[in-house]
């Protein structure tokens, strides 16, 4: 039987009937009159009127922002391109400008909406990356005379300036609505609503705070330190906005999300929908669509249906020409810019221990072609023979190995695992086209062939020097979670994700987490 719990009132027992509508009673005009009284309690922060609360006008922010991103990197590009002698300084800088303020306007950098992307410096810096390779494309494409170490310096301040107008806005948006998370409302069967609470509950990324759940039918609900104030009958019932629209106004949500099932489809969430939207209530309907970005997905309407178009993922075209190219250019830049570096960490590791200055190791890389993948060694020069010593001491799940404190690893070796610098010299296999700058990891030929088929699918794509697996913890991962990473990483990627991914990395190489 549906009904809500109210506090404070002199109500007793279930609101609202079991089964289809019925005629309305003057015991039930009573008890909706107490629902109404409630919804206009200031937890509600309804009108007084009961209208739903007007619609804001669109600020002017994002506008300016894309304005002053466009001028805060075409106005110092021109000087210095000019200042550097440059041909054509203002057309290439003009160029410039505007690809920078289209590429931020593309990713979502002038939204409020939840989920485009990371944000802040990080953010920038991606953007800014990926503004490098597709000005890199144009001036091959166009053959221009403009020095690319002068573009590079010339579009700098741009980043800086972006970077700082991001921190105005986020710092405005706060000042105005406190912060972004929204009060969830989840309405669903008991093991729709348990799956997708465990869900929120378990991770901290994202906008969406669960305050209460309202169960369909009889199941029992069972979830730590959410309130459950009412309860859907199994079948439609008159009550069913009435129920839902009382737990929203009795605990503060602005958003009610429902797990469709058998008994909470059709007909009955299109009425509780009607219901949601007069009451000012806004609705998220959960798609059970796992591992499948928002960028993929395109909903169209057709015979009264809404269906989901799934676009499949991406094995060619531009993009993966592009990443080719951004890859094969960034290794280049990259071994060239650290070449004191690794002469000194090559210097040290073949001065502190015996052995080779580099590891090499066959490793299984994309469609499980076998290649030999370099690194700086870090261990003990007859490390694999030891392996099958520690077997018992092996502290990761599935196919891996993996041991904190392993006793083969040297001091240098250590040092250089925690900052990753030991996997520098796979620089040499991405330009080669062995590897991407981002991507799983590439497993043993021992591990690769313990695969089913759900983990073989993470041989799809190029293996990466970095990946989401290096953002969301490293070693410190399970088997099952770095596995689903790799396998959403492998459906849904992109050069802009890919660029996000390069951002993200630095922070998490100087945090040093999850590294051993």
């Amino acid at each position: 039987m549906g009904h809500v719990e109210i506090p404070d009132t002199d109500l007793s027992g279930p609101v609202g009937l079991r089964g289809a509508p019925r005629p309305r009673t003057a015991a039930s005009r009573n008890r909706t009159a107490a629902l109404e009284q409630l919804w206009r309690a200031p937890t509600a922060q309804r009108d007084p009127a009961g209208r739903a609360p007007s619609r804001r006008k669109p600020a002017p922010g994002p506008a300016l922002a894309a304005l002053t991103d466009l001028l805060g990197l075409a106005g110092p590009a021109w000087l210095l391109l000019r200042a550097g002698d440059q041909p054509r300084p203002m057309a290439a800088a003009a160029v410039a400008g505007l690809v920078w303020a289209g590429l931020r306007g593309v990713r979502g950098r002038y939204t409020d909406r939840p989920g485009t992307g990371p944000g802040g410096a990080l953010g920038s810096v991606g953007d800014w990356l990926v503004l490098i390779g597709l000005l890199a494309v144009l001036h091959t494409a166009a053959d221009a005379p403009v020095d690319p170490a002068t573009a590079v310096v010339a579009v700098t301040p741009g980043l800086l300036i972006a970077t700082a107008v991001a921190g105005v806005r986020r710092w405005q948006r706060s000042g105005r609505r406190g912060h972004r998370a929204r009060r969830v409302l989840l309405v669903g069967e008991a093991s729709a609503v348990g799956r997708a609470a465990e869900l929120l509950n378990s991770r901290t990324d994202h906008d969406y705070r669960l305050v209460a759940a309202i169960p369909v039918g009889t199941a029992r609900l069972e979830l730590d330190g959410v309130q459950v104030p009412g309860r859907l009958a199994g079948c439609p019932a008159d009550d069913d906005v009435s129920t839902v629209l009382g737990g929203v106004y009795a605990h503060a949500a602005d958003l009610v999300l429902v797990a469709p099932g058998p008994q909470l489809t059709g007909d009955r969430l299109r009425r509780l929908g009607w219901g949601l939207h007069d009451g000012g209530v806004a609705l998220c309907v959960v798609s059970e669509l796992p591992g499948v970005a928002a960028e993929r997905v395109r909903p169209v309407t057709a015979a009264g249906l809404t269906l989901l178009h799934i676009a499949p993922p991406l094995r060619g075209g531009p993009q993966t020409v592009l990443k080719n190219v951004l890859d094969r250019t960034g290794a280049l830049v990259g071994l060239l810019a650290l070449t004191p570096l690794l002469l000194a960490v090559a210097l040290s590791v073949g001065l502190s221990s015996r052995g080779p200055v580099f590891h090499r190791q066959v490793r299984q890389g994309q469609h499980n072609r076998p290649f030999t993948m370099w690194k700086f060694r870090t261990m003990v020069a007859d490390a694999e023979h030891l392996k099958a010593r520690l077997a018992a001491s092996n502290e990761a799940d599935g196919p891996l190995f993996k041991m904190r404190g392993d006793p083969r690893v040297t001091p240098v070796g250590r040092l250089l695992r925690r900052t990753s610098i030991d996997e520098l010299p796979q620089l040499v296999n991405v330009l080669l086209g062995q590897m991407s700058l981002v991507g799983p990891r590439p497993p043993l030929p021992e591990e690769a062939s313990r695969y089913d088929e759900r983990e073989h699918r993470r041989l799809t794509v190029k293996p990466g020097l970095t990946g989401l697996w290096q953002v969301s913890g490293r070693s410190d991962l399970s088997w099952q979670e770095t596995v689903s990473l790799d396998l959403w990483y492998v459906d849904n990627w992109s050069v802009a994700a890919d660029m996000g991914l390069l951002a993200r990395t630095v922070r998490a190489v100087a945090d040093g987490r999850g590294a051993y």
